[in-house]
């Protein structure tokens, strides 16, 4: 078997499936997609991803097996440059909970919270 990443899908569960696709859609700078959930259970907006590519792609879902919250799962999302997103947070409805700082040679990070009350990163090297 090959080596595979530790991670290869993550939902972020939303109570307001419009309103968390806004926010992240702002915030980002990108654009959500609808996703067909096999099941029927999960209305599902997708993150642009190529999953030949490194790193995971994923949704924001809304379901009753799920629920938004700080918890212990935090999931980082890529940038160029960090301050560029977290100064998109607050004006999508969103709080910035620790803005850019540095994590050495690992580069920087920005941790916020979201419209649904998950806690996100945001990751760039500059």
């Amino acid at each position: 078997m090959s080596k595979m990443n530790a991670i290869g899908w993550f939902d972020i569960f939303v109570d307001d499936l419009p309103r968390a696709t806004a926010f992240y859609e702002t915030v980002l700078g990108t654009t959500l997609a609808p996703m067909g959930d096999p099941t029927g259970e999960t209305q599902m907006m997708n993150f642009a991803a190529d999953m030949s590519a490194y790193g995971a792609g994923g949704a924001l879902s809304k379901s009753d097996h799920g629920r938004p919250g700080v918890g212990g799962t935090v999931i980082y999302f890529n940038a160029q440059d960090c301050a560029v997103e977290e100064a998109r947070v607050a004006g999508a409805g969103g709080q910035v909970v620790r803005p850019k700082f540095s994590i050495g040679e690992f580069g920087f990070v920005s941790l916020c919270m979201d419209t649904e009350g998950n806690m996100f990163g945001i990751a760039s090297m500059a």
